[in-house]
């Protein structure tokens, strides 16, 4: 099976069945399947062809959909990027995946003829949301102008590269986790059969649709089961709950910081989300109180989930059939093997901290261009995620420390050396140490630590600076200044003591 397989089975099963919701617009499966046709046909008139990289710098859209699964179509690869990010780093992605092409939003035009010649392999601009483009194509334009087309017939293998999801990486730099045909379609079908999505269900779909968490459980997996895709620009408590309302959506996912502004927000009513029949977290740790708040308000359970993105993302979800144990990511989920083990690989036993690993059909094929990380993330065919974990007796795993020193805010990871090395570009800048601490509202913040050559740059004037290098989520939210920052005999900054520094120094919030 391949990605867009699940498109044309679907459309095949039930092409009436509305597929997509979106505001005031509803898409059905005959509708979907013959717009990804043309623009399949379309990119393959423009000679994107087999194995071709094809950015996707969108938004929550039917654009996104249809792109998606055209893609895939056609036997390119998608590189979905957060449009949000800063030139620097979507430079560095599209350059790092020699991407051909980009589907983006319009407001992004300026920003590719900017990159001009720091992007040789890029050959085609596409913008949603304008009928004409200067220097690029228009998304509807190319929709229509392809009708009639006679769509290329490509044969795809299930094992052929269908994504590259670019996770932080040990560097600093982001690295594109290889996804193929058969670790999406896997992923989707475990999800769904474990989660006990149906075809009559309504997924609400306001993850951002380039997180590979939104992309499986939100997007392949109701496509796959023939349900129907609530789709939400952009996430706002009250918005949301009233769209879940108004479509009597049944299936809710989100992150942690979601389900903490539901439950705060006065102006959300528990009778808003009366007709879902379940809601799953991932992403980041769902803390227990906010889950029990959440479905205290809303009488909704909850089965929280983990993943990453180097697995499809999905690898255990709390069973919704079954005993539930808060606190806990659940069990392993369909086809997916979990084992945790000792730094010697030896299996730990009941309630004995070692590295969680795993192994099944949702496992990447490698990280792009990585071969020396490739091989020491994958062994044997097992995926050492990094990070440390238990397991019970009765198989349910419970996340003690994350990977390595990964910070999480919203949902979206932060690696604190890609924040340092901004904060090093600064000419006053003598040492530098990034450590995420708890926020009530997005899970994470991060906090930078700063020690200074001169005292010629002020706080407010090393966050801007940050801003103009980071996507907002990665901007420290605190910057704090230290004559020193703690270090142990061998030099090694000490993160674990800093939490207790901020008295010591200057602390600013960035707003």
């Amino acid at each position: 099976m391949n990605l867009s397989a699940l498109v044309r089975n679907s459309a095949t099963q039930y092409p009436d069945t509305t597929a997509i919701h979106y505001l005031n617009q509803e898409i059905s499966y005959r509708e979907l399947d013959e717009q990804v046709d043309r623009f399949a046909a379309a990119l393959a008139g423009l000679g994107i062809g087999k194995g071709a990289k094809v950015a996707m710098l969108l938004g929550n859209c039917p654009e996104f959909v249809i792109a998606y699964y055209a893609i895939a179509r056609i036997g390119a690869v998608s590189v979905p990027i957060n449009p949000t990010y800063t030139p620097g780093e979507l430079q560095f992605i599209m350059a790092d995946a020699g991407v051909e092409a980009a589907v983006a939003v319009a407001p992004m035009a300026p920003l590719f003829q900017a990159m001009g010649k720091a992007l040789p392999t890029l050959k085609h601009v596409i913008l949603a949301g304008v009928d004409e483009a200067e220097g690029a194509h228009s998304f509807s334009a190319l929709l229509t102008s392809a009708q009639g087309s006679s769509m290329p017939q490509v044969e795809i293998d299930e094992n052929d590269l269908a994504v590259v999801l670019y996770t932080s990486g040990t560097t600093g730099k982001p690295k594109g986790a290889m996804l193929s045909h058969r670790n999406l379609c896997s992923n989707a079908v475990s999800s769904g059969t474990f989660l006990g999505i149906e075809q009559t269900d309504r997924v609400v779909a306001v993850l951002p649709m380039f997180h590979v968490f939104c992309m499986t459980v939100c997007l392949n997996t109701p496509i796959y089961r023939g349900s129907t895709m609530v789709v939400v620009p952009r996430f706002s408590p009250v918005e949301t709950s009233q769209v879940i309302e108004g479509t009597g959506a049944t299936v809710f996912a989100g992150v942690p910081t979601m389900y903490n502004f539901l439950v705060q927000h006065p102006e959300c009513k528990p009778e808003q989300l009366k007709t879902l029949k379940i809601a799953v977290s991932g992403g980041a740790s769902m803390p227990v109180a906010v889950l029990e708040a959440f479905e205290r308000k809303y009488n909704v359970m909850v089965s929280e989930g983990y993943g990453l993105s180097e697995a499809s993302p999905v690898v255990c979800f709390n069973p919704i059939d079954k005993v539930r144990k808060p606190g806990t990511i659940g069990t392993a989920i369909v086809d997916v093997e979990v084992r945790i083990v000792t730094e010697d690989g030896k299996d730990c036993g009941p309630h004995e901290v070692g590295e969680l690993i795993c192994r099944g059909p949702n496992i990447m094929l490698g990280y792009l261009n990585r071969p020396e990380e490739t091989a020491f993330t994958l062994r044997d065919g097992w995926l050492y995620t990094g990070d440390l974990a238990t397991v019970d007796e009765e198989g349910y795993y419970t996340i003690v420390d994350r990977k390595k020193d990964m910070i999480i805010v919203g949902g979206f990871n932060v690696y604190p050396r890609e924040v340092e090395e901004v904060l090093f570009k600064h000419p006053s800048v003598r040492e530098a140490a990034v450590i995420g601490r708890p926020d009530e509202n997005y899970g994470e913040r991060v906090v930078a630590y700063v020690a200074l050559k001169q005292e010629d740059v002020t706080v407010d004037q090393l966050i801007e600076f940050c801003k103009g290098e980071l996507a907002a989520y990665k901007v420290p939210k605190e910057l704090v200044l230290l004559e020193e920052l703690p270090k142990n005999t061998t030099g090694k900054i000490l993160r674990r003591e800093l939490k207790t520094r901020a008295s010591q120094g200057t602390i600013a919030e960035s707003k």
